[in-house]
């Protein structure tokens, strides 16, 4: 069972809600269409996390429009990745708005206390990984995560990367980032026992064909455990590393 749903079950039990209260969180219209969008209400109870905002290709008007809906249903924090820099500026005109250039990340309202099993390691082969790592690290953080950053640990110095050993070894998930060649992933995920979710960027030269090198390397990697996102996506990463991260804390619930 979804571990919104339970917790609102916990609080009519605990007297903490009234059965009519819960009966409304429930009932709640699935969505809301508003023209250029149907705004998702029943995706924290049917998933468990909010919907997220995509901010690439939608002008400050659609975004606010969207976080007006979201913030009338009691969506209190909002993520917007792929958000522009003039989308940023324009929003947070009218939002407290915490913004990331180098993510693409706008965050409203307050990150919820990190309440998964253990901690999620965001590593990146290099300093240029970093705004990938990033969009991952606060996607998952959004999501009630710890997360430790481990920058610039490539293969091309891997003194680097046996330096946190004990750090990688003490992961509940490692999201592994990395361009060129993408070796990082395979690196890490022969060194740790927990799942590895690799990352491919486009950073590197022509051959890397804007990060198809990095995405086939891994996807051919021969460490067991580990799973590939798509090319620079990094809130996909974040959002699964926070699921495999939750996992054990739904399924004690559910005994």
């Amino acid at each position: 069972m979804n571990n919104e749903v339970r917790r609102v079950l916990e609080a009519v039990r605990a007297g903490e809600m009234s059965v009519e209260d819960a009966l409304l969180k429930i009932k709640t219209e699935p969505f809301e269409d508003i023209g250029y969008a149907k705004v998702d209400l029943h995706r924290k109870l049917r998933q468990g996390a909010a919907e997220v905002i995509y901010g690439a290709g939608k002008t400050p008007e659609q975004i606010n429009g969207i976080i007006d809906i979201m913030n009338r249903n009691g969506q209190d924090t909002v993520l917007i990745t792929r958000m522009s820099k003039e989308a940023a500026r324009a929003v947070g005109e009218r939002y407290e708005l915490e913004y990331h250039e180098d993510a693409r990340v706008g965050i409203l309202g307050q990150r919820p206390e990190p309440d998964g099993i253990g901690r999620i390691v965001v590593a990146t082969g290099g300093t240029s990984d970093i705004p990938v790592a990033e969009e991952a690290a606060l996607t998952a953080e959004v999501l009630g995560n710890e997360v430790l950053r481990l920058y610039d640990v490539g293969v091309a110095g891997l003194h680097r990367t046996l330096a946190h050993l004990e750090e990688i070894m003490g992961a509940s998930v490692i999201i592994a980032i990395a361009g060129m060649e993408g070796a990082l992933a395979s690196v890490i995920g022969g060194l740790a026992d927990c799942p590895v979710v690799a990352v491919p960027t486009s950073i590197g030269y022509g051959a890397s064909f804007h990060g198809l090198s990095a995405l086939l390397s891994m996807l051919n990697s021969c460490a067991s455990g580990v799973s590939v996102v798509n090319i620079d996506n990094g809130f996909g990463a974040g959002y699964f590393a926070s699921m495999i991260n939750h996992m054990d804390v739904k399924n004690r619930g559910e005994k």
